[in-house]
């Protein structure tokens, strides 16, 4: 059975820069920081106060009333991401929609409904009052459920949970299931809304995440000596992916194709990365064979680089044993830095940042660079503080989760 090529047709996104691909594009094109103070709860007790909101939200401005309030917020994240997503591609129009699947990722869920209800619970006279809509709104498969309902795809539908890299995976999935011939086209990517009381709490309670509340705009600096966690995000990235004659036959407009997926386990700790970084090595391996492609056919990699100091370490260590003496012809660079993590989602947006370095020609930088690093190789091209011009033929976006979640997908400039 020979594979059959996929493509992306369409790209969606509303992200702590914009609500808009063009939006998001802008922002990290120019390097621009979505960190600022929580808005979402009264975060003043709290170890960190800053986080990467989606700015301006309002879901009045998206849904009717009565339906927004039966969606949790990554949903309405995950379905406003698809519609540009869809528009973007035309997908509505004289496809087979038995033939379209929904494929989502998101780590948490509905964090945000699940608190909520809870809370209400806690505060009353123990009767059991919930909310009728507690359930669908909490589980994560609400996503690709409200996505698929909307438009009446009938294909494949499911979410992957795997962390941080629950978006990744739900690409590598999508890609697997149309080159299988199992789909024809899928809307895949992911979301996530986990800044809230509980999300906030439990990662300060890790001592994973950035308390550098006197700058939160320069909190997120990964690779910098001086990093110390990560900065919660939200929202959500989504990508089309199509078979390449299915496409071409109705005359789609064609961003990359993808060519790869690998994932693997550092099989090492439930939050800890493999400080030897042997898992993220074997990822990309996974990857590259997958893509029938070697080492120095990459030009860029969008790394998962989210500001904390064993796991930067970790990653850079894995790309220089993976791509050698090439490790120092790539740009290498952190969209984290300008998003914050969106966990679950942030495999969706980075594909999204990954295939549009391919498009413009540019690569978007790390920013809040000010003290190397001198356990990193500082001959290493990080892409710090500014986005570089070069030509990318090949984009690797990189997503490793807890519990040792790694993955890594491969996309190109079309070929015909």
């Amino acid at each position: 059975m020979s594979l059959r090529r996929v493509v992306v047709t369409g790209l969606g996104a509303i992200t702590p820069l914009g609500k808009t691909v063009a939006e998001y594009w802008d922002g990290l094109a120019a390097g621009l920081s979505g960190a600022a103070p929580i808005t979402r709860f009264d975060a003043s007790k709290f170890k960190t106060r800053f986080a990467c909101e989606v700015k301006n939200y309002n879901p009045d401005d998206y849904f009717p009333t009565k339906e927004g309030r039966k969606m949790d917020l990554f949903t309405q994240f995950a379905v406003i991401a698809s519609d540009e997503a869809i528009k973007d591609a035309g997908l509505l129009e004289g496809v087979n929609k038995d033939r379209v699947g929904v494929i989502w990722g998101s780590g948490i869920g509905g964090l945000k409904t699940f608190q909520e209800e809870c809370f209400n619970f806690a505060k009353g006279d123990g009767t059991p009052r919930y909310n009728p809509f507690f359930i669908p709104k909490m589980i994560a498969d609400s996503s690709s459920g409200n996505i698929s309902i909307k438009n009446g795809f009938r294909g494949p539908n499911f979410v992957t949970t795997s962390a941080c890299a629950s978006s990744s995976d739900a690409i590598v999935a999508a890609y697997n299931y149309i080159r299988l011939g199992m789909a024809d086209v899928a809307v895949t990517g992911g979301s996530e809304a986990a800044i809230t009381e509980a999300g906030v709490g439990g990662f300060n309670s890790l001592k994973a995440m950035s308390e550098r509340n006197d700058d939160a705009p320069s909190a997120s600096r990964p690779y910098d000596k001086d990093r110390d966690g990560f900065v919660l995000g939200e929202g959500a990235g989504a990508l089309i992916l199509e078979e390449y004659e299915h496409a071409k036959a109705r005359g789609a407009k064609i961003y990359a194709e993808i060519i790869g997926g690998g994932l693997s386990s550092d099989a090492y700790h439930i939050t800890a990365p493999d400080p030897t970084g042997e898992g993220v090595v074997l990822v990309m391996q996974n990857a590259l064979r997958d893509a029938g492609i070697s080492p120095e056919d990459v030009d860029y990699i969008n790394t998962h680089g989210t500001s904390t100091p064993l796991g930067d370490g970790a990653e850079i260590k894995a790309i220089q044993k993976v791509f050698g003496e090439h490790a120092y012809g790539l740009n290498i660079s952190s969209t984290k830095s300008m998003t914050g993590h969106l966990l679950g989602g942030a495999g969706g947006i980075e594909a999204v940042a990954s295939i549009l370095a391919i498009q413009h020609g540019i690569v978007p930088p790390t920013i809040n660079h000010v003290t190397d690093d001198p356990e990193l190789d500082a001959k290493l091209n990080f892409t710090f503080n500014q986005a570089q011009k070069r030509e990318v033929n090949v984009a690797m976006s990189n997503t490793f989760g807890f519990g040792g979640h790694n993955t890594s997908v491969v996309f190109r400039k079309l070929q015909d």
